[in-house]
């Protein structure tokens, strides 16, 4: 049995074309241009030809399962993206406030 499985190292100095990440994350160009404009996906170079970190693949993939799951437009996927983003910082707050906590 053999599965085929495309893999992308997710770091920093990879860059994504705006062509790719519409591939790899099933939303269509519109909808990656529009989270582009609203701030939620940060562009590279936002020049003509737009490049992004591939750190972005994780955020506009969540974007497609939330636009699918939940029906979203991609204003409303700038919502739930930005309230997805500010959860995970409090949750990195409270783990870096509980490692300061003495141990009993």
């Amino acid at each position: 049995m053999s599965v085929d499985t495309d893999v992308m190292w997710l770091d920093e100095h990879r860059l994504v074309s705006l062509t790719e990440l519409v591939e790899i994350s099933g939303l269509t160009e519109s909808e990656l241009l529009e989270l582009v404009h609203a701030g939620v996906i940060p562009a590279r170079d936002p020049g003509p030809r737009f490049t992004f970190s591939a750190r972005v693949v994780t955020i506009a993939r969540t974007a497609c399962r939330l636009r699918d799951d939940l029906e979203l437009d991609a204003r409303g996927l700038g919502v739930a993206l930005r309230l997805l983003e500010r959860v995970q910082d409090l949750e990195a707050e409270i783990a870096r406030l509980r490692a300061q906590l003495p141990r009993s």
